[in-house]
């Protein structure tokens, strides 16, 4: 229990920064694609997401205790460019630097996916709903850079 404890404070500290970086009167001015998911998807979505991150982070723990560290290093890699998206892309309004960030998380995530089969199967495919959300993000966010060029690296 202490564990699952310890994955839950992570993923709700990378979780905060959407909560502190929100959307907000800047990003509600910006041009969107019409296929943009409506606003109330994105607390939904993840919400489901970031309880399957706890649970997989728990179970490659549970798996494989000590042994796991290298995997959860890349784990926690990656819940920091999930945190830095929201602050770089609504906190600092620079949809350049999130872009990059958001090609960061992609592939720590791909990474995470890949160093946590050999402790167990589950866990890894506990994130491919992750990693599919994070592909929409970042057409998403080209997507905005293209519709919004003058405010893309304006900050």
């Amino acid at each position: 229990m202490i564990a699952f404890l310890v994955f839950f404070t992570m993923v709700f500290a990378a979780a905060t920064s959407g909560a502190i970086f929100k959307p907000g009167e800047w990003y509600e001015g910006l041009s969107k694609p019409s296929w943009t998911p409506p606003g109330w998807a994105f607390p939904l979505v993840w919400s489901i997401l970031y309880l399957k991150i706890i649970v997989a982070g728990w179970l490659v723990w549970s798996a494989s205790g000590w042994e796991a560290w290298p995997a959860l290093t890349v784990y926690m890699v990656s819940l920091m460019f999930n945190a830095g998206w929201s602050a770089l892309f609504f906190g600092a309004r620079r949809m350049d630097w999130a872009m990059a960030d958001v090609i960061a998380l992609w592939l720590s995530i791909v990474a995470t996916i890949v160093v946590f089969v050999p402790h167990t199967s589950l866990a890894a495919a506990l994130l491919a709903p992750y990693l599919a959300w994070v592909s929409i993000a970042a057409v998403l966010n080209l997507r905005m850079i293209q519709l919004n060029p003058e405010e893309a690296a304006a900050g």
